[in-house]
């Protein structure tokens, strides 16, 4: 790559002209590009930025563009009419197309902290509540939470631009943290669990006073806001990288201050049959399945499950009966669903999913109660989770593969009876 450094006013950045990365205007949806355009015509810098520019640089298809600027949301909204001012803590601009929103940030600097009056002790609370005091580029580089998240492309000449050394990151695949780790993770707690996706997706080592600073402050996590840290728990388990993901989350201990019940039943070798559940999970998912939420959340706290309901099975030296298992479930993982702020809906369908799974190992001797079994609606997640449970652990594989096939037939059955109904109907209305 061809290098040269640049000099601006508040602090030299290196910049990598464009015979020096791979990045093409081509590659950038022609929506963010018209907003740039527009901005930088009028007056102002205009820069592609974080996980976009990333992604573009390693020749993978970003998720989301994102434009960061100079020109104040105020003077973005009166650039485009089609556009909206949200957000309080960190208030942004909303640029809206027919098929996509562009959102536009203006450069931030970290907000001054209150000064710690002489004779009073220093606040131990570093949690960022006020995120809306504008900076330089330099300084909204430096405020991003991890350097190969902090990359410019400038489209007055196409260039990048590296604050941060998150080019020489991305080189070496590293996930390193901007600035003080120890503060940084304060200030943020979820930021731990960030490196940890970053390092899972990207297949990148997280770089050493990063990774010991996660272990140091891993209890910080429980400070974060609980929906917050379980859409993070489902982030890890959505996108096909939830085996390395949960390994990590288990390596730092991590998981241990959120979910220590199933931290205790996975860590170690306590659950082989786990990780070739989030191998095969992930293959499903690469293989553009989609999984609901339910059995991702079920898939995590399967493990646990199953050893509660053994350890209840000899405390008692006999096995539990199905009406016995089903409420037994649902009093265990309620308590779980609720410290997590799970959704109702969500917990529901947890329940369900689980609940039905245990109804499946049991198969009803008659055909009525199977076609029954079929029709309920927490069947499909049921049927997947005990998918990925057989087809881990070897047990149960050829109850697996009786149900689905009964649910081929029931399914390809009622196919070719809404087919006979609509030819019927057809011919009916000709005879009219």
């Amino acid at each position: 790559m061809e290098m040269n450094e640049v000099s601006e006013v508040e602090a030299p950045g290196t910049v990598i002209d464009r015979s020096g990365h791979r990045i093409s205007r081509r590659s950038i949806p022609e929506n963010v590009l018209k907003v740039l355009y527009r901005l930088h015509r009028s007056g102002y810098r205009a820069y592609l930025c974080g996980g976009s520019v990333r992604d573009l640089l390693m020749g993978r298809t970003p998720k989301d563009f994102d434009v960061v600027t100079d020109a104040h949301p105020a003077e973005v909204r009166r650039l485009f009419r089609n556009s909206r001012i949200i957000g309080r803590r960190f208030r942004l601009v909303h640029i809206i197309f027919q098929d996509q929103v562009v959102e536009v940030a203006t450069f931030r600097r970290e907000p001054d902290r209150a000064a710690v009056v002489p004779g009073e002790e220093e606040s131990e609370d570093f949690l960022i509540t006020d995120d809306n005091t504008f900076g330089s580029p330099l300084q909204d580089a430096k405020r991003r939470d991890f350097t190969i998240n902090a990359l410019f492309y400038n489209i007055a000449d196409f260039s990048v631009i590296d604050y941060v050394g998150g080019i020489d990151d991305l080189a070496e695949g590293r996930v390193h943290i901007i600035g003080d780790p120890d503060l940084r993770f304060r200030e943020d707690p979820v930021r731990m669990m960030r490196a940890i996706e970053f390092a899972s997706r990207l297949g990148f080592e997280i770089e050493k006073e990063t990774y010991d600073a996660i272990l140091r402050h891993r209890t910080e996590i429980l400070k974060a806001s609980p929906p917050r840290v379980s859409e993070e728990i489902l982030e890890l388990l959505r996108r096909g990288w939830s085996r390395g993901a949960i390994r990590l989350m288990v390596d730092t201990a991590l998981l241990e201050p959120l979910l220590p019940e199933v931290y205790n039943a996975i860590r170690g070798d306590h659950a082989p049959y786990f990780w070739k559940m989030l191998e095969v999970l992930d293959r499903t998912v690469q293989s553009g399945r989609r999984i609901s939420d339910a059995v991702l959340l079920s898939v995590l706290m399967l493990p646990w499950t199953i050893d509660e309901i053994e350890r209840e099975e000899e405390r008692r030296v006999s096995r539990m009966k199905l009406g016995e298992v089903i409420p037994f479930i649902r009093d265990l993982i309620q308590p779980l669903c609720a410290r997590m702020a799970l959704a109702a809906g969500t917990r529901h369908q947890i329940e369900q999913a689980l609940e039905t799974l245990w109804r499946l190992l049991e198969p009803p001797s008659d055909r009525r109660s199977q076609f029954r079994a079929v029709y309920r609606e927490p069947f499909n997640d049921a049927l997947a989770l005990l998918e990925l449970y057989a087809l881990s652990s070897g047990r149960y594989v050829d109850v697996f593969r009786q149900w689905q096939a009964f649910a081929v037939r029931v399914k390809r059955a009622q196919e070719e009876g809404a087919a006979a109904t609509e030819t019927t109907r057809r011919r009916r209305r000709r005879r009219r």
